[in-house]
């Protein structure tokens, strides 16, 4: 079993980790400050992991919400459900994110143990945005921009608003089933197959991160990590076992518990598979058969939910960018803050129903934050065991809400 373990991602992670940390720790600071070479030869593996982040991040978030806005063409035509499935999950995630910020905002501040960030990391906007003229200004002046200007320049709020109008342009314009759909799905794949060979060197960059850090006296950077996932890890509960169950009985007036053992199945299979794609299938007979929801609901809310509806995810990306913000000392203000409230909304749409898929978003997060990616590779090291926590919750959600979407359907008829 602990063999097994180990030649998994998140054994080789965490094995990295460490081994870094050890060494970083015994290894003299004077006696790599006058053999510079051997730290930039082990720089190498973060200089090489996240180039190629950088390198797919703007297509990877073009053609990622693309798939998620065109998805929804099979429920254009009934306009009605469509728009109560799109309002509950907008709702849910929206709550979310709010949590996670408020709790990462509420809590004492993380200390600064990074490196000042490098400055031609790309920043959305700048700190003096709020004093400097109206966020709203900021925003449509970096958002109304080329598209490939944008992707060369890594202008992902630019990326993100040509994605959504030319996705929308594309459901108005061609049938549900026409071949543009299919390519941009197939690419989609192609690019979730390359980013997931891409991960598989994070435990070479991990090594090569934590050493860097270790070595100059970060040690600390571990029990930090600790106390962000356990604040994950209870905010996910706090919205799975809260906000969700609050949401059920407010506007559908169901009894809790029974609607809990019909949902338990789903949630384990989400927790152990890390997958919302996988557990559709289950999810869906449970919601028509021991939920009473209707086929023509739950085979519209399901599958869109699987998609766009990534509460754990938007919570994580949230609570994610403030930590890492504060660890690198940056400070983020209020044009900051609405930018990662927007990033983390956006990037949930189309991260992908896979394990650790939220890493795809959390590019264009870090990215609109200024935060360097570089520090995805720090939270790959706890972050697969949060995965299967906030994917039961996913998969509680959309069941949630096709529930609700139900009541109103039948409010309606």
């Amino acid at each position: 079993m602990l063999k097994k373990l180990t030649f998994t991602l998140p054994g080789q992670l965490v094995i990295a980790a460490l081994l870094a940390a050890l060494l970083g720790y015994l290894v003299p600071t004077p006696w790599l400050n006058t053999h510079s070479g051997i730290l930039e030869f082990i720089g190498l593996g973060k200089l090489i992991y996240i180039g190629l982040l950088k390198m797919l991040v703007g297509i990877v978030v073009l053609f990622s919400l693309l798939q998620g806005i065109t998805h929804i063409g099979s429920i254009v035509s009934l306009k009605s459900l469509g728009s109560k499935t799109v309002a509950i999950y907008a709702l849910t995630t929206v709550l979310a994110i709010s949590l996670g910020l408020a709790a990462a905002l509420l809590m004492p501040s993380w200390p600064a143990l990074m490196f000042t960030p490098d400055p031609s990391n790309v920043q959305l906007i700048s700190q003096d945005a709020a004093t400097g003229g109206s966020i709203s200004t900021k925003l449509l002046s970096m958002a109304l921009t080329n598209p490939f200007s944008a992707l060369a320049n890594g202008n992902l709020l630019a990326i993100v608003l040509f994605a959504i109008m030319f996705g929308i342009a594309l459901l108005i314009s061609l049938p549900a089933k026409h071949a543009v759909f299919q390519v941009i799905e197939a690419i989609n794949t192609g690019l979730n197959r390359l980013i997931s060979g891409i991960i598989k060197f994070a435990p070479i960059a991990v090594f090569s991160i934590i050493f860097e850090y270790t070595s100059q006296g970060n040690a600390s950077l571990f029990g930090e990590l600790a106390s962000f996932a356990l604040l994950v890890f209870v905010l996910t509960l706090i919205h799975g076992g809260v906000t969700l169950p609050l949401l059920a009985k407010i506007f559908t007036g169901r009894k809790l518990i029974p609607m809990f053992k019909a949902i338990s199945a789903p949630m384990a299979m989400a927790f152990a598979t890390s997958s919302s794609a996988a557990t559709l299938p289950l999810s869906m007979r449970v919601a028509e058969e021991e939920l009473g929801v209707s086929q023509s609901t739950s085979s519209m809310v399901l599958p869109l939910g699987s998609i766009m509806n990534m509460d754990g995810t938007a919570l994580f990306e949230g609570v994610a960018a403030i930590f890492l913000a504060q660890l690198y000392g940056i400070d983020l203000g209020t044009s900051g803050l609405v930018v990662i409230f927007l990033m983390a909304m956006v990037s949930s749409i189309g991260a992908p129903g896979m394990p650790s898929g939220s890493m795809s978003g959390m590019q264009l997060v870090l990215l609109a934050a200024g935060i360097p990616l570089e520090a995805i590779a720090i939270l790959l090291i706890i972050e697969r065991p949060l995965d299967t926590f906030r994917t039961a919750v996913n998969v509680e959600g959309d069941l949630i809400a096709s529930v609700i979407v139900d009541k109103w359907q039948q409010v309606k008829s």
